[in-house]
């Protein structure tokens, strides 16, 4: 697994303002999370079953491209499943070869892989703690792990805004 790639950094080549789109590649579903047009806060949007087939327009492919194209995002995230030291994990090829078909389809449209360690575990953990019942959950910790990915991403970013702006601090 040595020739995946890795995660991107916010901030590089930024597309400025705008919505952007997180999806967190399952075997069986996706969890899709969008942000506000600042780019501040990741909300969820939906879970879309996992099409069987791997082609190029798949059912999968088809709605997130539609979701993309609806939010007019300027940015998509995909959740990069990686180890404890850094390294992709068993699903990282699932999330790569779903990034890169939605690059083909998307060409305008800027296709990042993110960090997620621990995303799902922890969405399952926090509705899990708030009484949400893990029978008949999965599609929502889908959506929260999508949640979770496009939060860390437009958290980062806007610390790596704060701190090229000479605001290291946070303070304005």
């Amino acid at each position: 697994m040595a020739d995946l790639p890795r995660p991107d950094r916010p901030g590089v080549d930024d597309p400025g303002r705008g919505r952007r789109i997180a999806v967190d590649v399952g075997s069986v579903r996706i969890g899709v999370a969008s942000s506000d047009p600042d780019g501040i806060l990741a909300t969820p949007v939906e879970t879309v079953p996992r099409a069987k087939d791997r082609g190029p327009r798949t059912p999968d492919i088809e709605r997130i491209v539609q979701i993309v194209r609806e939010y007019e995002a300027v940015e998509v995230i995909v959740g990069l499943p990686q180890t404890l030291r850094g390294e992709p994990g068993k699903a990282a090829k699932l999330a790569s070869d779903f990034a890169r078909r939605l690059r083909r389809v998307l060409p305008d449209v800027p296709v990042r892989l993110a960090d997620e360690r621990f995303t799902t575990v922890t969405a399952a953990r926090a509705l899990r703690e708030s009484g949400v019942s893990a029978r008949g959950a999965r599609p929502v910790i889908d959506q929260a792990a999508a949640v979770a990915i496009l939060q860390g991403w437009l958290d980062e970013r806007s610390s790596g805004m704060n701190e090229s702006d000479g605001d290291v601090g946070g303070s304005r």
